[in-house]
């Protein structure tokens, strides 16, 4: 009953994984600009030593030493990857609120570093700077944006190109990323490159859309599903541990038992 123990833990184990990834799309299903994380699964395959050691054949009546190669497939998972699909657009009409429309990334600056985010939710300081909801400033051509104090006026062109009253003031900084399966989640919809792995900051056709904000590319209905699809297997899971278990336990009791 081992193997059956042992199996069961490891499917157990993943869809525990997997509910914890849909229940934090689900719980981000309203953030602004936030990617879904998706799981891979593949088959890992238990050999035992017959499954690889041919015996030599002295002719073809001859009996086989070893019996029929028994590869046991195990699903586990393979890979976490985020899907950076575009999301809809939502009307704010707020001059800071932007939305990118394809594939693109502001830079912004933070104390561990430059991060980027799809999150254009933005505001102005008292002092004029252009800073995200958490207060980091957002990275133009130049450095951080300032723009003057006075100005009621602002418009933002799809290039990134800030205006104030019809004069230029800034320059968003809109960058691609290449490639962006390099890059991960550090909280707070920030991202950055994989330790250890490269990414470039190339050209890119998205542009800026003043007065929107772009939403969550999670479908609420869809992810409801896999989580009672993975609770059930979870519940199955368990299930066949908890009779391993017991046929364990029945197997030792009679075998220990006087005759």
């Amino acid at each position: 009953m081992q193997e059956a123990m042992f199996s069961a833990l490891f499917g157990a184990l993943s869809n525990e994984h997997r509910v914890n990834s849909i229940a934090n799309n689900l719980a981000n299903v309203n953030t602004t600009g936030y990617k879904r994380d998706l799981l891979a699964f593949r088959d890992t395959f238990a050999m035992y030593a017959h499954d690889q050691i041919m015996e030599p054949m002295v002719n073809l009546r001859s009996k086989k030493l070893f019996p029929e190669p028994q590869h046991m497939a195990r699903p586990r998972i393979a890979l976490a990857y985020t899907d950076f699909q575009q999301a809809g657009l939502k009307v704010t009409g707020a001059p800071f609120d932007l939305a990118i429309s394809g594939e693109g990334f502001f830079r912004v600056e933070t104390p561990q570093g430059e991060f980027y985010t799809r999150n254009g939710h933005f505001r102005l300081t008292a002092e004029g700077q252009l800073i995200t909801e958490q207060g980091y400033p957002v990275l133009g051509e130049g450095g951080e944006i300032v723009l003057p104090g006075g100005v009621r006026n602002f418009t933002i062109a799809e290039d990134g190109r800030i205006f104030a009253d019809g004069e230029l003031a800034g320059q968003i900084a809109l960058v691609g990323i290449e490639p962006q399966s390099n890059l991960e989640k550090m909280g707070r919809n920030l991202y950055r490159a994989k330790n250890g792995a490269e990414i470039e900051e190339v050209e890119t056709a998205a542009y800026l859309a003043q007065g929107f904000l772009e939403t969550a590319n999670v479908d609420a209905v869809y992810e409801m599903v896999n989580m009672i699809e993975a609770q059930r297997q979870f519940e199955a899971y368990a299930k066949i541990m908890q009779t391993s278990d017991t046929l364990d336990k029945a197997a030792s009791d009679r075998v220990g038992r006087a005759r």
